[in-house]
């Protein structure tokens, strides 16, 4: 198992690419991000692509910047702004009053349009490439904590701790939903998943060709970090 920061504009595919072009076996990750997304991926190499999906259910942790002065059909600075007019920016304390009500706990999210939740055999971002209106269903989320790290208007800094499934780029436009701002993702990175951190996340671009034992860590030492008590 090797942890690897991902960069933003690279596909997750594309990192999972790289690593078995380094290291000559097969590969596989536990969780996709968003290509405009960076951070922490779990990349499984040989046996380990096997174990992958219990590395899928942890915990994940995002710090994202929330632009609360417009829409994007996307979600994310990807897609065209759509201003929308804010005669009084909220307060903190009603975006933190707002975080805790809404998007705390359990609750009923819906996915982006341009996301790869399947719709009668399509994903929905090939729909919505289209100009067609995918028709995503809700689904509950789990969220174990959310709080405001920074603010300056329109720029919010967010981190969140939740369970697979949860949509980043949704928060943003849920929130800005809520607040009667704007609301779409600047800028995503999950700092973590599960036990492993950005701390210790290498950068696929820099390690060496081909890649010996000491770039990975054992399965049975990530399983076992893995059954650690949080």
């Amino acid at each position: 198992v090797i942890v690897i920061d991902k960069p933003p504009t690279m596909s997750s595919m594309t990192a999972v690419a790289i690593i078995r072009r380094k290291s000559g076996v097969k590969a596989g990750h536990a969780g996709t991000l968003d290509p405009l997304a960076s951070g922490v991926l779990v990349i499984g190499v040989g046996k380990a692509t096997k174990s992958l999906e219990r590395f899928m259910k942890t915990r994940k942790i995002y710090r994202t910047i929330i632009d609360l002065s417009a829409f994007t059909p996307t979600d994310d600075r990807e897609g065209e702004k759509e201003i929308i007019d804010v005669a009084q920016p909220p307060t903190l304390q009603k975006i933190d009053e707002t975080l805790q009500a809404n998007f705390s706990g359990a609750f009923m999210q819906t996915p982006p349009n341009f996301s790869a939740k399947k719709i009668g055999g399509q994903r929905a971002y090939a729909l919505a490439r289209k100009g067609e209106q995918p028709k995503l269903e809700p689904r509950e989320v789990l969220v174990h904590a959310i709080a405001s790290c920074s603010y300056d208007w329109p720029l919010l800094e967010v981190e969140v701790e939740c369970r697979q499934g949860f949509y980043v780029r949704s928060l943003a436009r849920n929130l800005g939903e809520q607040l009667g701002t704007g609301g779409h993702c600047a800028a995503i990175k999950r700092i973590g998943v599960g036990p492993f951190t950005i701390d210790e996340a290498q950068d696929p671009d820099k390690l060496p060709m081909p890649l010996g034992k000491g770039a990975f860590m054992s399965l049975e030492n990530a399983l076992e970090r893995l059954a650690e008590p949080s």
